[in-house]
């Protein structure tokens, strides 16, 4: 059962600290209101031996129904703390759960809602806080939150579109080969001394087939290395700045995948910057934080230069349309914005325009793909198939010969 270090106020106003044990936090509020003690911090309890390299982040799906519940206790009239006790109690999420209690602790110091979720960049991204400060500061905070929790369920949604998209191919990628892995490295082998023993003529297929058992067994060596070398590149292309700019330059020229990504990327950004604007965010600092939140590198660097004009008084139109990396209609809806005051407005049509573009597609991408890897994997197991018949008639044929 967890346990809960805890700091309260008993009967006589006395300060008392401890440790308790319940099944969730709420329930540990609720036995130490039964023992007439006031709990002012209530955090999980980790032994001496728990320690973390990082913090947990939160996933984005926690994020959104925190963003949509707090819209919602906020527009109800009730306090900032107890809202952030009562969602904390009832998520399951342990380090959304650890940051509302972190939270709380601060408001209960003095300090704002904004100023202590930026203490926790593992939870709330760059943009997340700029919405949340302005609203702070306009008063408009349930309405803000309420937008925001909307622009999260469609990154959450966005997010989940494109990773179905990719992630089926590889799946079918990975039963095919671990299927012919099966067949040419454990059942073809066991037939090999017979082989042998016959002084069988084996056809090209079922040689082949044999070379690559040998690979991991006997010159297990060769594919060791290669995937060395492949892992060593792939460190390469994520965690070094020109091996991304390499990888996002590759990507960004895959003809059916260049299409997803560029217009996952351009919904997020519009929808992201459509928000903060809407929230009272500058525009030049709602550009900042959007950029920086873009994950492709090259979308990221040119961004930074039409944010650089637009600093120098180039507008925002105009710069962002330089780019090169905006179609035409969204060219538009950004130079009608700029020119009658309705960016926030004309952001949104361009990221609903590009979701529809987005998930039009993702359904081109899986219907391409689907009957290429149903014809890849048939060729793959019908070539193991041919060779493991074509190697028993080549025994056939040795035994009749021998006789």
């Amino acid at each position: 059962m967890p346990k809960f270090a805890y700091a309260a106020i008993d009967q006589t106003g006395s300060a008392v600290e401890g440790i308790t044990k319940a099944d969730t936090i709420g329930d540990a509020r609720q036995i130490l209101m039964g023992q007439n003690l006031f709990p002012t911090k209530l955090e999980e309890h980790r032994g001496s031996l728990s320690f973390e390299l990082t913090k947990e982040k939160v996933k984005k799906k926690e994020l959104m129904h925190f963003t949509r519940q707090l819209a919602v206790f906020v527009k109800a009239g009730i306090p900032i703390t107890e809202a952030l006790e009562t969602i904390g109690d009832e998520t399951e999420d342990v380090a959304l759960r650890r940051t509302l209690n972190s939270m709380v602790e601060r408001l209960r110091n003095g300090g704002t809602l904004a100023a202590a979720a930026r203490m926790h960049p593992e939870c709330f991204p760059p943009y997340y806080m700029g919405i949340l400060e302005s609203a702070e500061l306009t008063g408009r905070l349930d309405e803000t939150l309420d937008s925001l929790g909307g622009y999260l369920e469609r990154e959450v949604e966005t997010r989940s579109k494109v990773v179905s998209a990719l992630s089926y191919p590889m799946v079918v990628m990975v039963l095919a080969v671990f299927t012919v892995a099966i067949l040419a490295g454990y059942v073809l082998p066991k037939f090999k001394p017979l082989f042998e023993e016959l002084h069988a003529d084996l056809p090209l297929p079922t040689r082949a087939l044999l070379f690559c058992a040998s690979l991991f067994t006997t010159m297990w060596y060769i594919p060791f290395t290669f995937l060395m070398i492949v892992l060593s590149t792939f460190l390469w292309l994520t965690k070094t700045p020109r091996g991304r700019l390499a990888k996002d330059k590759l990507v960004l020229k895959i003809p059916v995948v260049k299409g997803i990504i560029d217009y996952a990327i351009l919904e997020r950004f519009c929808r992201i910057l459509g928000a903060m604007i809407r929230a009272g965010v500058p525009l030049p600092e709602g550009l900042k934080t959007t950029t920086e939140a873009t994950s492709n590198t090259v979308y990221r660097a040119r961004l930074e230069e039409a944010q650089a004009i637009m600093l120098e008084g180039g507008g925002f139109a105009r710069p962002l349309a330089d780019t090169g990396l905006f179609p035409g209609a969204a060219k538009q809806m950004f130079k009608v914005g700029e020119e009658t005051g309705t960016l926030d407005d004309q952001l949104e049509v361009a990221s609903l325009y590009f979701d529809r573009e987005l998930e039009s597609r993702i359904k081109k991408f899986t219907t391409m793909f689907e009957p290429i890897m149903i014809i890849f994997v048939g060729l793959l197991v019908g070539f193991v198939a041919v060779a493991l018949v074509s190697a028993m008639y080549g025994v056939l044929d040795s035994t009749k010969k021998s006789i």
